[in-house]
């Protein structure tokens, strides 16, 4: 975990890029992969080191996180297929979630191969249901943190990667799953009537007419 003095810092980092993610993820896909790799980067840089290590904590997380934006903007279509693989183990996760068990570790897996092979071919619509459901989540982690929730706080500066994207940032706070549901939908709905461009896979232009 970082040190207290950075928690802040790190929740308004986990706010804009969901801001980022959710409305505007997929117009701004390859900003999304350099915010979120540098987030990636960070907690698994900074994880090497303790709470006590305030320097060589800090410095391990910009240099991985650095590292970490530089690997996903360069690896283009690999943060597409992940944000599809993260789609679909989230979908499983939260499906079994529903009936109060945890998924097999081989439906997680399963889930996220089709998840990533789907996005490789549906780009636009993976991209944009990825980034405006996942931004909608990481947007309420980084807002509860900054007004005092522990649990998201912890979550905002956690060394454990996996912590900083809880499934349950506020426990027995049933409008939390409500909020990023409705706040998921709207992103995608603004995604795809405004912000999110002309229709086919990223990258692709419609050529002019001679």
């Amino acid at each position: 975990m970082l040190p207290a003095q950075y928690q802040i810092p790190a929740a308004i980092v986990l706010l804009i890029g969901g801001v980022v993610a959710c409305f505007f993820g997929y117009r701004l896909f390859r900003i999304v992969l350099a915010i979120f790799g540098f987030i990636l980067g960070s907690l698994l840089a900074s994880s090497i080191f303790g709470a006590s290590d305030t320097g060589p904590m800090v410095a391990a997380a910009i240099v991985g996180g650095l590292l970490g934006a530089g690997v996903l903007i360069a690896a283009y279509f690999v943060g597409v297929a992940i944000v599809g693989a993260g789609l679909g183990a989230l979908i499983a996760n939260l499906a079994f979630t529903a009936g109060d068990r945890d998924p097999h570790f081989l439906v997680v897996m399963f889930a996220a191969v089709i998840g990533a092979v789907g996005a490789i071919y549906l780009q636009r619509y993976f991209i944009i249901v990825g980034t405006g459901f996942g931004g909608a989540w990481t947007l309420i982690v980084g807002a509860m943190a900054l007004i005092g929730d522990r649990t998201a706080l912890a979550a905002a500066a956690a060394g454990d990667v996996w912590v900083a994207y809880p499934l349950d940032p506020a426990p027995g706070q049933r409008w939390v799953p409500i909020a990023w549901i409705l706040l998921g939908l709207v992103g995608v709905g603004v995604q795809m009537g405004v912000t999110g461009g002309e229709t086919g896979r990223v990258g692709r232009r419609r050529k002019k007419a001679a």
